[in-house]
């Protein structure tokens, strides 16, 4: 499982190398994320784990007259973002983790939004009650997390194939992609942190993993990349590895529809108000 402190080094390089096809693989979900936090008005916006800039980018190019901060900790995925945010003068990305991330006298945001990068928080409760110290009064939250990991088929198809581990289960709320799975542990976790107006709904989607006339290998590259098939082939040995990769490529024909690979997901949507 991914922690924090690997997005400083080689996973946040590989994430940076492959944000188009990530970009791609959230296509559905940032849009529905996207016309959420455009759903009222802001002066200052603040991108929790912004990573390459998809959200930030987007969220500058349609309020000109507004303000976007996109922080995560990677350097690599920043520098991305940087490049791809370059003419966009009301929008700047900073290396902080939000966590312990301070907002000057005039930049406090007024919406709070990430796509899927809030669910690594060593401790979720108190991250969350010092972002709502440094809001404005009343500020909008809208984020986006995976379901439990039962409800992601993408998730239990992928560990399907993996060779059988001696290591326990993970601990489904331990920091991870599926931290926030579970939808009243959140809104515990949110409440305690002075949040209030909380809400979610369930979005399902395709996550497209590969497309074209080579979708399958498309596809079958990407996962070798990013994510917990990644993880696994890199500590097999040739043979073992092998006959993963050729379960994964069956995987991944039996969801090869019309020149696209598409795995389903399942999502919240969370928002919630600052104290005001």
């Amino acid at each position: 499982m991914t922690d924090q402190s690997e997005w400083t080094g080689k996973v946040g390089n590989v994430w940076a190398e492959e944000w188009q096809r990530t970009d791609r693989s959230f296509g559905p979900l940032s849009q529905k994320l996207l016309a959420v936090a455009r759903s009222g008005p802001f002066a200052q916006a603040l991108d929790i784990g912004c990573g390459a800039g998809e959200i930030s980018l987007a969220l500058a190019a349609g309020a000109p007259s507004s303000h976007v901060l996109g922080v995560d900790i990677s350097h690599d995925l920043l520098q991305v973002a940087r490049v791809r945010g370059k003419d966009r003068p009301n929008l700047r990305f900073e290396l902080a983790n939000a966590a312990n991330w301070h907002a000057g006298a005039a930049e406090r945001p007024d919406l709070v939004v990430s796509r899927h990068g809030v669910m690594f928080f060593a401790d979720p409760t108190a991250a969350f009650t010092h972002i709502a110290g440094q809001v404005a009064p009343g500020a909008r939250l809208a984020f986006s997390c995976f379901r439990e990991r039962a409800d992601n088929i993408w998730a239990r198809e992928l560990a399907s194939i993996a060779p059988p581990g001696e290591e326990p289960a993970p601990d489904p709320e331990a920091p991870g992609p599926f931290a926030f799975g579970r939808r009243e542990r959140t809104e515990t976790l949110l409440a305690q942190a002075g949040w209030t107006d909380i809400a979610f709904e369930a979005v399902d989607y395709g996550m497209v993993a590969g497309e074209g006339a080579e979708a399958v290998a498309d596809a079958l590259s990407y996962f070798q990349r990013i994510g917990p098939v990644a993880r696994a082939a890199a500590a097999l040995e040739a043979a073992p590895r092998a006959t993963m990769l050729a379960k994964l490529e069956a995987l991944l024909e039996a969801h090869h529809r019309d020149g696209q690979v598409s795995l389903p997901a399942a999502c919240w949507i969370v928002t919630a108000r600052a104290p005001g």
